[in-house]
Protein backbone atom coordinates (compact mmCIF):
# COMPACT_ATOMS: atom_id res chain seq x y z
CA UNK A 1 0.00 0.00 0.00
CA UNK A 2 1.08 3.29 -1.10
CA UNK A 3 1.35 6.64 1.32
CA UNK A 4 0.41 10.10 0.60
CA UNK A 5 3.77 10.53 0.19
CA UNK A 6 6.34 8.84 -2.61
CA UNK A 7 8.63 6.08 -1.23
CA UNK A 8 12.52 6.82 -0.83
CA UNK A 9 13.46 4.68 -4.28
CA UNK A 10 11.33 6.90 -6.44
CA UNK A 11 12.53 9.68 -7.80
CA UNK A 12 11.08 12.75 -9.97
CA UNK A 13 8.04 12.34 -7.43
CA UNK A 14 6.44 16.36 -7.29
CA UNK A 15 4.71 17.45 -3.82
CA UNK A 16 1.57 19.47 -4.82
CA UNK A 17 -0.09 20.49 -1.48
CA UNK A 18 -3.63 18.60 -0.80
CA UNK A 19 -2.02 16.27 -3.11
CA UNK A 20 1.19 15.00 -1.36
CA UNK A 21 3.47 14.11 -4.01
CA UNK A 22 2.20 10.49 -4.62
CA UNK A 23 -1.39 10.85 -5.71
CA UNK A 24 -2.49 7.87 -8.27
CA UNK A 25 -5.97 9.01 -8.89
CA UNK A 26 -7.04 10.57 -11.55
CA UNK A 27 -10.49 11.69 -10.69
CA UNK A 28 -9.69 14.01 -7.97
CA UNK A 29 -8.77 17.05 -9.62
CA UNK A 30 -4.84 16.57 -9.15
CA UNK A 31 -2.84 17.15 -12.96
CA UNK A 32 -3.28 14.35 -15.16
CA UNK A 33 0.11 14.77 -16.19
CA UNK A 34 1.50 14.31 -12.58
CA UNK A 35 -0.44 11.57 -11.54
CA UNK A 36 0.56 9.53 -14.92
CA UNK A 37 3.90 10.04 -14.29
CA UNK A 38 3.05 8.61 -10.77
CA UNK A 39 1.80 5.81 -11.93
CA UNK A 40 4.28 4.82 -14.16
CA UNK A 41 6.79 5.54 -10.87
CA UNK A 42 5.21 3.29 -9.54
CA UNK A 43 5.22 0.51 -12.19
CA UNK A 44 9.34 1.13 -11.95
CA UNK A 45 9.56 1.18 -8.85
CA UNK A 46 7.78 -1.84 -7.90
CA UNK A 47 9.28 -3.57 -10.82
CA UNK A 48 5.41 -4.81 -11.81
CA UNK A 49 5.63 -7.18 -14.31
CA UNK A 50 2.56 -5.63 -16.08
CA UNK A 51 0.84 -2.23 -15.77
CA UNK A 52 -2.21 -2.38 -12.72
CA UNK A 53 -5.86 -2.82 -13.81
CA UNK A 54 -6.96 0.57 -12.77
CA UNK A 55 -10.78 1.01 -11.97
CA UNK A 56 -13.16 3.35 -11.60
CA UNK A 57 -13.83 2.74 -8.44
CA UNK A 58 -18.28 3.17 -7.32
CA UNK A 59 -18.78 1.91 -3.86
CA UNK A 60 -20.72 -1.79 -5.94
CA UNK A 61 -20.22 -5.03 -4.71
CA UNK A 62 -18.74 -5.70 -8.49
CA UNK A 63 -15.78 -7.58 -8.90
CA UNK A 64 -14.04 -7.66 -12.17
CA UNK A 65 -11.06 -9.92 -13.62
CA UNK A 66 -7.57 -7.94 -13.44
CA UNK A 67 -7.32 -7.76 -17.57
CA UNK A 68 -6.73 -5.23 -19.87
CA UNK A 69 -10.52 -5.35 -20.94
CA UNK A 70 -11.68 -4.44 -17.41
CA UNK A 71 -9.43 -0.98 -17.48
CA UNK A 72 -11.92 1.62 -15.89
CA UNK A 73 -14.39 -0.99 -15.47
CA UNK A 74 -16.89 0.39 -13.47
CA UNK A 75 -16.24 -1.97 -10.38
CA UNK A 76 -14.99 -1.79 -6.53
CA UNK A 77 -12.95 -5.34 -6.88
CA UNK A 78 -10.74 -7.28 -9.11
CA UNK A 79 -9.54 -10.66 -8.45
CA UNK A 80 -6.93 -13.00 -11.13
CA UNK A 81 -5.74 -16.46 -11.07
CA UNK A 82 -3.11 -15.78 -13.66
CA UNK A 83 0.62 -15.11 -12.95
CA UNK A 84 1.60 -11.16 -13.59
CA UNK A 85 -1.66 -9.33 -13.17
CA UNK A 86 -1.72 -6.61 -11.18
CA UNK A 87 -4.95 -6.07 -8.70
CA UNK A 88 -5.25 -2.61 -7.81
CA UNK A 89 -7.62 -0.45 -5.50
CA UNK A 90 -7.53 3.23 -4.52
CA UNK A 91 -8.74 4.71 -1.37
CA UNK A 92 -8.71 7.12 1.02
CA UNK A 93 -10.74 6.26 3.92
CA UNK A 94 -12.22 3.59 2.43
CA UNK A 95 -10.75 0.34 3.54
CA UNK A 96 -8.43 -1.40 0.73
CA UNK A 97 -8.70 -5.30 1.44
CA UNK A 98 -5.88 -7.89 -0.36
CA UNK A 99 -7.16 -11.40 -0.59
CA UNK A 100 -4.93 -14.23 -1.39
CA UNK A 101 -6.07 -18.49 -1.38
CA UNK A 102 -3.94 -20.59 1.00
CA UNK A 103 -1.93 -22.03 -2.49
CA UNK A 104 -1.46 -18.85 -3.89
CA UNK A 105 -3.02 -19.28 -7.01
CA UNK A 106 -6.06 -16.70 -6.66
CA UNK A 107 -5.94 -13.13 -5.62
CA UNK A 108 -8.75 -10.14 -5.33
CA UNK A 109 -8.15 -6.53 -4.12
CA UNK A 110 -11.17 -5.10 -2.94
CA UNK A 111 -12.30 -0.97 -2.24
CA UNK A 112 -14.86 -1.67 0.86
CA UNK A 113 -16.48 1.49 1.66
CA UNK A 114 -19.43 1.06 4.19
CA UNK A 115 -21.73 0.91 0.97
CA UNK A 116 -19.59 -2.20 -0.24
CA UNK A 117 -19.35 -3.72 3.05
CA UNK A 118 -23.01 -3.23 3.39
CA UNK A 119 -23.92 -5.26 -0.24
CA UNK A 120 -21.57 -7.62 0.25
CA UNK A 121 -18.63 -6.99 -1.37
CA UNK A 122 -16.20 -9.04 0.50
CA UNK A 123 -18.82 -12.19 0.59
CA UNK A 124 -19.10 -11.61 -3.25
CA UNK A 125 -15.51 -11.25 -4.15
CA UNK A 126 -14.69 -14.80 -2.22
CA UNK A 127 -17.27 -16.43 -3.84
CA UNK A 128 -15.92 -15.27 -7.29
CA UNK A 129 -12.23 -16.90 -5.91
CA UNK A 130 -13.86 -20.12 -5.32
CA UNK A 131 -12.16 -20.93 -1.57
CA UNK A 132 -12.20 -19.43 1.90
CA UNK A 133 -9.12 -21.19 2.43
CA UNK A 134 -7.75 -17.79 2.27
CA UNK A 135 -5.42 -14.92 3.92
CA UNK A 136 -6.80 -11.70 4.21
CA UNK A 137 -5.23 -8.56 4.64
CA UNK A 138 -6.48 -4.68 5.67
CA UNK A 139 -5.53 -2.03 4.82
CA UNK A 140 -5.22 1.92 6.55
CA UNK A 141 -8.48 2.81 6.48
CA UNK A 142 -10.79 5.25 8.57
CA UNK A 143 -9.89 4.82 12.35
CA UNK A 144 -13.18 3.97 14.76
CA UNK A 145 -12.82 6.66 16.75
CA UNK A 146 -13.18 8.88 13.38
CA UNK A 147 -15.72 7.18 11.69
CA UNK A 148 -18.78 8.67 12.37
CA UNK A 149 -21.66 7.75 11.22
CA UNK A 150 -25.63 7.97 11.19
CA UNK A 151 -28.41 5.74 12.31
CA UNK A 152 -29.03 5.01 8.74
CA UNK A 153 -25.64 3.20 8.45
CA UNK A 154 -25.73 1.93 11.57
CA UNK A 155 -29.54 0.34 10.64
CA UNK A 156 -28.61 -1.24 7.84
CA UNK A 157 -25.85 -3.62 8.83
CA UNK A 158 -27.97 -4.43 12.21
CA UNK A 159 -30.89 -5.46 9.82
CA UNK A 160 -28.41 -7.52 8.44
CA UNK A 161 -26.81 -9.21 11.44
CA UNK A 162 -26.60 -8.56 15.06
CA UNK A 163 -23.04 -9.89 15.03
CA UNK A 164 -22.56 -5.99 13.39
CA UNK A 165 -23.66 -4.04 16.71
CA UNK A 166 -19.97 -4.79 17.75
CA UNK A 167 -18.69 -2.34 14.91
CA UNK A 168 -21.01 0.39 16.39
CA UNK A 169 -20.63 2.56 19.37
CA UNK A 170 -22.97 5.49 20.52
CA UNK A 171 -21.73 8.78 20.23
CA UNK A 172 -24.17 11.47 21.07
CA UNK A 173 -26.86 11.60 18.29
CA UNK A 174 -24.77 9.79 15.93
CA UNK A 175 -22.40 6.39 15.69
CA UNK A 176 -18.83 5.90 16.23
CA UNK A 177 -18.53 2.68 12.87
CA UNK A 178 -15.19 0.23 13.03
CA UNK A 179 -14.69 -0.42 9.80
CA UNK A 180 -12.10 -2.85 10.22
CA UNK A 181 -14.67 -4.88 12.61
CA UNK A 182 -17.17 -4.48 9.74
CA UNK A 183 -15.10 -6.41 7.67
CA UNK A 184 -14.02 -8.90 10.11
CA UNK A 185 -17.79 -9.63 11.09
CA UNK A 186 -18.34 -10.56 7.31
CA UNK A 187 -15.02 -12.35 7.39
CA UNK A 188 -16.23 -14.64 10.08
CA UNK A 189 -19.73 -15.15 8.83
CA UNK A 190 -18.01 -16.56 6.01
CA UNK A 191 -15.80 -19.17 8.24
CA UNK A 192 -12.44 -16.84 7.42
CA UNK A 193 -10.29 -15.74 10.56
CA UNK A 194 -6.83 -15.81 8.93
CA UNK A 195 -6.95 -11.71 9.04
CA UNK A 196 -4.20 -9.44 9.35
CA UNK A 197 -3.73 -5.26 9.29
CA UNK A 198 -6.46 -3.21 10.40
CA UNK A 199 -4.61 -0.89 13.07
CA UNK A 200 -4.07 2.30 10.60
CA UNK A 201 -6.01 5.61 10.84
CA UNK A 202 -6.15 7.41 7.53
CA UNK A 203 -8.12 10.59 8.63
CA UNK A 204 -5.81 11.01 12.21
CA UNK A 205 -2.72 10.19 10.61
CA UNK A 206 -2.34 13.39 8.61
CA UNK A 207 1.66 12.64 7.90
CA UNK A 208 0.89 9.67 5.99
CA UNK A 209 -2.16 9.31 4.82
CA UNK A 210 -4.83 10.85 2.52
CA UNK A 211 -8.62 11.40 4.23
CA UNK A 212 -11.36 12.60 2.37
CA UNK A 213 -13.20 12.71 5.72
CA UNK A 214 -10.53 15.39 6.55
CA UNK A 215 -9.85 16.73 3.62
CA UNK A 216 -12.21 16.48 1.03
CA UNK A 217 -9.93 17.77 -1.62
CA UNK A 218 -7.15 15.11 -1.75
CA UNK A 219 -5.70 12.32 -3.19
CA UNK A 220 -5.71 9.02 -3.31
CA UNK A 221 -3.21 5.51 -2.01
CA UNK A 222 -3.21 2.35 -3.59
CA UNK A 223 -3.01 -0.98 -2.69
CA UNK A 224 -1.67 -3.74 -5.12
CA UNK A 225 -1.29 -7.26 -5.22
CA UNK A 226 -0.04 -8.98 -8.16
CA UNK A 227 1.19 -13.12 -8.40
CA UNK A 228 4.93 -13.71 -9.51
Amino acid sequence: MTTRHAPSFVNNAVARSAYGDFNLATHVGDNLTQVQKNRQLLVDALKLPTPPIWLEQVHSNTIVKAEINSLNSNADASFSTEKNAVCVVMTADCLPVLICSADGQKIAAIHAGWRGLASGIITRSIKTLGTKDVVVWLGAAIGKQCFEVGDDVHDIFIQKSIDYATAFQSNESKWLADIYQLARVELAQLGIFNVYGGEFCTMSDEDRFYSYRRDTNTGRMATLIWRT
